[in-house]
């Protein structure tokens, strides 16, 4: 099968061969690797259960970064949704626990699943398994999913970037959200038409976002930026399955985020060097990490 360059070409292929977004990824992982189907589903099922493990781990205990500078909030989280006072709704406030929880097992040097980053590795798990348990969906079904996710991705790390260093933040939270957007979308029955329609609406709204690392740890304001990256994935999702469109396609967002990101100084692209890293609070805390080192 033809490899996409980009969500033009990708959409072609899709309505030619009359296949999902999810379909056209498994087709390209079982070319590239020279594997068979049922390899391919082994090796995401993998992927899946280290990503439920990510998730639910900082949900059942307090887990806290090396540094110290963040942990707990996903235990936090887990316990409100228990309460059964949430305003938001089960899904919103189990993604933002999800997101927290792998978010902060990353921090603690625990096992996570970079996708597309590290910095960004909370979303993608978030928004699949929480959409998953509200749509009753089998680990199968799951696993599709996160393909179409890839199919998605794919597009962007041709066209533009996945690193923070490169794009900020907008290129590592904002491709994972909107890689979760369009996974929630097929999941949810939508075409990959929608599903890249998704994709665009969740790059435009966080166009811009700077990476600002405090202390230069993947921590602060990272893992809350996981958390928020879950519900603008989940909320898009909703309202492409509306009916609504974006008006802007796909391709043209990835383009403006690589233009975007390219045009960010340096001090705004995960040097810790700008945003809330040098914030009053923010060098008071790269202190507490390396006291008076330079």
């Amino acid at each position: 099968m033809l490899e996409a360059k980009n969500g033009e070409e990708l959409l072609r292929i899709c309505e030619s061969e009359n296949i999902s977004l999810s379909e056209y990824a498994i087709r390209i992982e079982m070319e590239n690797r020279e594997i068979t189907r049922e390899e391919a589903y082994a090796r995401m099922r993998d992927v899946l259960q280290a990503m439920k493990d990510g998730a639910n781990e900082g949900r059942a205990k307090e887990v806290y970064s090396v540094s110290g500078l963040i942990g707990g909030d996903g235990y936090k989280m887990q316990k409100y949704l228990e309460s059964k006072e949430t305003l938001t709704g089960d899904v919103i406030v189990k993604a933002m626990a999800m997101a927290l929880s792998s978010s902060e097992v990353n921090a603690s040097m625990g096992r996570i699943v970079a996708c597309p980053t590290a910095g960004s590795c909370g979303i993608l798990p978030a928004v699949v398994l929480s959409a998953g348990e509200r749509l009753n969906k089998s680990d199968d079904e799951l696993i599709n999913a996160l393909f179409t996710s890839s199919a998605v991705g794919m597009i962007i790390g041709r066209n533009a970037t996945l690193s923070g260093a490169e794009g900020g933040c907008q290129a590592e939270c904002g491709s994972a959200s909107a890689m979760a957007a369009a996974a929630v979308v097929e999941m949810m029955g939508g075409t990959a038409k929608m599903c890249l329609d998704a994709g665009a609406i969740v790059l435009k709204n966080i166009l811009g976002l700077v990476c600002d690392p405090v202390a230069g740890l993947v921590e602060i304001p990272c893992a809350k930026r996981n958390a928020a990256g879950a519900v603008s994935a989940l909320s898009t999702a909703e309202l492409v399955m509306a009916g609504v469109s974006s008006h802007i396609p796909f391709d043209d967002a990835v383009t403006a985020m690589y233009q975007v990101g390219k045009s960010l100084p340096s001090s705004l692209r995960e040097t810790a060097l700008g945003g809330v890293a040098i914030t009053k609070a923010g060098l008071i805390l790269k202190k507490k990490v390396f006291g008076d080192e330079e």
